[in-house]
């Protein structure tokens, strides 16, 4: 897609992206590709005037949060480049519909790019299970 998401942009029935992040650190170009949900379900603790007086009742109630606007990866190296104030261009590849597509597009596209044995995808592993060779 090659341009920043907002929001707006978002498609509604979306859940979820995966992504390519490229940067040049010491001097090589490095990339990065993962996979990101729009939104999490989080707990938000009732404020005292909502909270029930049945102690048997939820004290929380669920929101709904944006998780990617300033998401820089899981990977160390690109989250140390971003508090370093380096420059790493963003690209999302595909939007996902399914959690299911979501985890299947990037395996997909990880094994079709051979992150593992390629030197300049930071990349480490594949679902956990496959991993870079010393």
């Amino acid at each position: 897609m090659g341009k920043e998401f907002t929001e707006a942009d978002i498609p509604e029935e979306a859940v979820g992206f995966v992504y390519e992040m490229m940067s040049i650190i010491d001097g090589k170009l490095v990339r990065y590709i993962g996979k990101k949900n729009f939104y999490a379900d989080v707990k938000v603790k009732l404020g005292k005037k909502a909270m029930p007086t049945d102690k048997r009742l939820k004290t929380y109630k669920r929101v709904r949060k944006t998780t990617y606007l300033n998401y820089y990866s899981s990977n160390e190296t690109l989250k140390q480049a971003h508090k370093d104030k380096i420059q790493i261009k963003r690209e999302i590849l595909m939007i996902c519909y399914s959690p299911t597509e979501l985890t299947y597009q990037e395996a997909k596209l990880l094994f079709c790019r051979d992150v593992l044995d390629d030197p300049m995808y930071l990349n480490s592993n594949i679902l956990g299970r496959f991993y870079k060779t010393k």
